[in-house]
């Protein structure tokens, strides 16, 4: 489906129980990420087209571009190139999902499904071994991680059992353009702010 635009057909196909509808965006080798960006979910459009946040509208890439984490705007709407991805790797950026099942709408996962994919990033964690983790969504880190009073930024990261103490843990705002409380400017803050305490600590 890479590499043309998905139909509403395309669409309603990638609406199935595929606990992995996407692939991520991850190195050989553990211990090379400076940054794992966590989704919440594969959207439609994402799945059909194998590209995380590729949903034209959604402002991951062009907040990611404005805050200076990538060298060009990323355009993943008919899905990531090779380049793409190297170029991301290549600054030490990785991407995942909480959950790999695709919806519509991130609201649609049970709960049930948030905390086995919180439960899940915690195993992989030990492998990937990223310094900061960065979950994009709260409502969702409260249900994955039995957070209910967790708010946006840094977290504490000790009250989550198993996360490794040497990873930071930040969530950022859901950048889905139905989330009309933060444009691209104010994420692209946020994503300077997780990149220089990043690189403050290296």
């Amino acid at each position: 489906m890479a590499g043309r635009k998905p139909t509403k057909d395309d669409l309603a196909r990638f609406a199935t129980d595929d606990p992995d509808a996407i692939d991520d965006v991850l190195p050989a080798r553990p211990g090379e990420l400076s940054l794992l960006i966590v989704g919440i979910n594969p959207g439609l459009w994402t799945a059909a087209v194998n590209a995380p946040f590729a949903r034209p509208g959604n402002r991951f890439w062009p907040s990611l571009h404005q805050a200076g984490l990538t060298d060009h705007l990323v355009d993943a709407s008919l899905g990531l190139t090779a380049a793409d991805e190297e170029h991301l790797l290549s600054r030490g950026i990785g991407i995942t999902n909480l959950v790999g099942r695709a919806t519509a709408r991130a609201d649609e996962l049970h709960a049930g499904e948030l905390r086995a994919g919180g439960a899940r990033l915690v195993e992989r964690l030990s492998e990937i071994r990223p310094k900061t983790v960065a979950i994009a969504g709260i409502t969702s880190f409260r249900i994955a991680f039995s957070q209910p009073k967790a708010t946006l930024g840094v977290q504490d990261a000790s009250l989550i059992p198993g996360w490794p103490e040497d990873v930071s843990l930040r969530v950022v705002p859901q950048p889905s353009g139905l989330n009309a409380h933060y444009n691209i400017p104010a994420l692209a803050e946020i994503w300077r702010e997780v990149w220089a305490d990043i690189v403050s600590t290296d």
